[in-house]
């Protein structure tokens, strides 16, 4: 499959079945808060190191968690009865993307967490759209995650811990809301061992595209999540 062309004027993007092996769709346009919102609500994504052109994903298969198969070992449930965390929704978005942006990838040189990346989601959660849940022990940050908000559906875009079990606690957390919320799966994008442990699964493109469909046509919660998980 061809990899499309797209220009900063023109606001559309290919069918994702369209993708390459690899599941690159697209090369090019921005990283607009109106591009960005177009592309999760059909199953795409960006993602590209420094000095790459932005770089647009529909991967198959797709890697997600659904809230009520997660997996809590027995280790993360004796993390969770010490209530030595305290866990938040909203309270510090632009701390939790800068740290993610540091986090040590084994195996990646560098991030894709660029400077236009990290100030494209800090203004799609100004938008109400991107939403972060933040870990705390003894008033500083131990750990967290980010991740965008559509209808019913969550895209994960990534975590980050100071602290042992600190992103798990976050994710469980996050699992926990979105079941209260109703909300159909937390979109992981591409396969890693460890949420694979925690109960992530990869689904055929065409099956996520159709939870997808019918998730976003939910109402979004677009106020801060600090204000709702109650």
């Amino acid at each position: 499959m061809p990899v499309f062309a797209i220009s900063k004027n023109e606001l559309r993007f290919p069918d994702p079945r369209l993708a390459d092996d690899e599941g690159l769709l697209a090369v090019g346009g921005d990283l607009s808060t109106e591009r960005l919102l177009l592309a999760y609500s059909h199953g795409i994504f960006p993602w590209f190191s420094e000095g790459q052109p932005v770089l647009w994903w529909s991967p198959d298969p797709r890697f997600v968690l659904y809230p009520s198969k997660l997996k809590i070992s027995r280790s993360l449930k004796q993390v969770l009865r010490q209530k030595k965390f305290t866990v938040t929704f909203d309270q510090d978005f632009s701390s939790v993307i800068k740290l993610c942006k540091k986090a040590e990838r084994p195996g990646q040189d560098g991030t894709w967490i660029t400077k236009e990346m990290q100030q494209a989601y800090i203004r799609l959660h100004e938008a109400g759209f991107a939403h972060s849940v933040e870990v705390w022990y003894e008033k500083e940050l131990a750990g967290g995650l980010y991740g965008v908000s559509l209808g019913a559906c969550f895209s994960g875009e990534s975590m980050f811990h100071l602290q042992p079990d600190a992103s798990k606690v976050a994710l469980f957390y996050l699992a926990e809301q979105l079941k209260r919320w109703d909300f159909r799966f937390i979109d992981c994008q591409v396969y890693t061992p460890h949420l694979e442990r925690m109960g992530a699964e990869e689904i055929p493109r065409n099956s996520f595209l159709y939870e997808l469909k019918a998730g976003i046509n939910m109402p979004t919660k677009k106020d801060t999540w600090s204000k709702l998980s109650e």
